[in-house]
């Protein structure tokens, strides 16, 4: 009810976003959904053709909320940012080893380099939710011309994460890590919960969507 109450666009935008950029039909493609909430952002993308969706997030109320929708071949707890992603778990639909969500986690085996074809984060990039610095990480796990979309929004309070975020995407740009493939500013993201958070007058917040290429290994790193 809070998402509809707020006009959340933020799921349907990524998803949009990351469909018009991919480069092949996205049934087959291996997708982690990080911070994943209810499924929303699954919902969207089931949408646009991709079924090969895995979730992490680090509340196991949300992961049994997502477990439900049936979009999900693989679910897992882990707060990212704060503990190694989890390599995903056998074959087939589940909540990943040890049980239900919110089960335990000890010995979790990391997920291997550039096991995903895309990676999304979908509203949970700001304060006291992922933090930037967990970004290099989640390039790891995705193969080398892949895709990473990620979101944040552009109210006054999430400003200065906003700022930290956009040194991180640059310099990993310019390392050479990824290519830089679409920016989208959007003026009206979701409703603003105070008229200090509207900037623009209108009653919402502004956001913008990120998508980046990682780039492929150079030959003289291959092998």
């Amino acid at each position: 009810q809070d998402v509809a109450e707020l006009q959340y666009r933020a799921p349907r935008l990524a998803a949009a976003a990351l469909a018009s950029v991919f480069p092949a039909p996205p049934a087959g493609a291996r997708l982690l959904d990080v911070a994943c909430g209810t499924g929303l952002v699954a919902r969207e993308l089931h949408r646009r053709g991709f079924r090969c969706l895995h979730g992490v997030d680090g509340s196991a109320g949300m992961l049994e909320r997502a477990r439900s929708t049936g979009l999900y071949r693989q679910l897992q707890l882990c707060t990212v940012g704060r503990e190694p992603l989890p390599a995903p778990a056998g074959n087939g639909p589940g909540v990943g080893p040890g049980g239900p969500p919110g089960g335990p986690r000890g010995g979790v085996t990391r997920v291997p380099a550039e096991h995903y074809d895309a990676v999304t984060v979908v509203g949970a990039l700001g304060p006291g939710q992922v933090p930037s610095d967990a970004v290099p990480e989640l390039l790891r796990v995705t193969k080398p011309g892949g895709f990473l979309c990620l979101t944040t929004r552009s109210n006054p309070s999430n400003l200065g994460y906003r700022a930290e975020l956009e040194a991180v995407l640059g310099a990993l740009e310019g390392q050479g890590a990824w290519q830089k493939v679409l920016v989208q500013e959007v003026e009206c993201w979701e409703k603003a919960t105070s008229e200090e958070e509207s900037t623009q007058g209108n009653g919402y917040i502004s956001g913008v969507v990120y998508i980046y290429r990682k780039c492929p290994v150079p030959p003289s790193e291959e092998g």
